[in-house]
């Protein structure tokens, strides 16, 4: 009998939410139900529009040893449409995080293997103990990284990424930082964990949802003036918007804007 959630998830006095992967006893590894638990919960966090930061945790010695292998085995007896459905829950988890509208944040400990990428790579930042470490271990297994793959490539660069998918050696927490799969390594990441909140809250909530939109074009837009149109439409809008306003007169009035909460960090 199942005795423990999947995943835990709590909103701070900020309105900072968290999500903590909770399968300990299974390392955080992934299952359908897992997936499924984790689909829901962003879904209805997204509409939260008092939400500042999602961050994006694990309990136990590891964040995430990958798939459940007997959820693999045992999806290899599902019909094709079966394992279809299963699948485009997953690549539907990983949109969905990918697309959050506020900003998210990995915090990693221990083994992040396979599956766990992705769900990194689709994180805004992505903080990392010293004992972490990755690898893109599907390959060993006869399988390959399919739906992390676009996130994977795009955060570390496909030349890297194919290094690490036909290799599926172990990317040490040195490595990670240097190809940017990580963004911070740190020996207290509850520490540093605190530090980029305290830089979130800071910021205007609005800005940070327009960056969101802005990045997402940028990656898959070329410069052509097309862009170059939204880009000067974007910035028009945006300096004449009231957290605009508010913050710029904050600065020339030397007090934190409205929406700072940057000094509510620690309740």
């Amino acid at each position: 009998m199942k005795t423990q959630p999947n995943i835990l998830v709590s909103i701070s006095s900020n309105n900072i939410a968290t999500i903590t992967l909770n399968r300990v006893d299974k390392s955080n590894a992934f299952n359908a139900d897992i997936i499924g638990d984790l689909l829901t919960a962003l879904n209805q966090l997204k509409t939260n529009q008092q939400i500042r930061g999602l961050l994006l945790e694990a309990n136990g010695k590891h964040f995430s040893s990958g798939a459940d292998l007997h959820w693999m085995k045992s999806m290899a007896l599902e019909t094709e449409q079966n394992n279809q459905q299963d699948a485009s829950q997953l690549a539907e988890l990983l949109n969905q995080l990918n697309h959050f509208p506020v900003p998210t944040i990995a915090v990693v400990q221990g083994a992040a293997f396979g599956g766990a990428l992705g769900l990194i790579c689709c994180c805004d930042i992505a903080i990392a103990s010293i004992n972490a470490k990755f690898c893109l271990s599907e390959v060993k297994l006869g399988l390959v990284p399919a739906t992390i793959a676009p996130y994977v490539c795009r955060a570390i660069g496909i030349r890297q990424a194919k290094r690490f998918m036909l290799t599926a050696e172990i990317i040490t927490v040195e490595q990670a930082l240097k190809f940017g799969l990580i963004h911070h390594m740190s020996d207290d990441i509850q520490q540093k964990k605190q530090v980029i909140i305290q830089q979130i809250l800071s910021n205007s909530p609005a800005a940070l949802a327009t960056v969101k939109t802005l990045c997402h074009q940028c990656e898959v837009a070329t410069i052509d003036q097309n862009l170059i149109r939204y880009t000067s439409e974007l910035i028009t809008r945006v300096r004449c918007s009231p957290q605009a306003q508010e913050g710029i007169q904050a600065f020339f009035d030397k007090v934190p804007p409205n929406w700072s909460k940057a000094d509510d960090i620690n309740e």
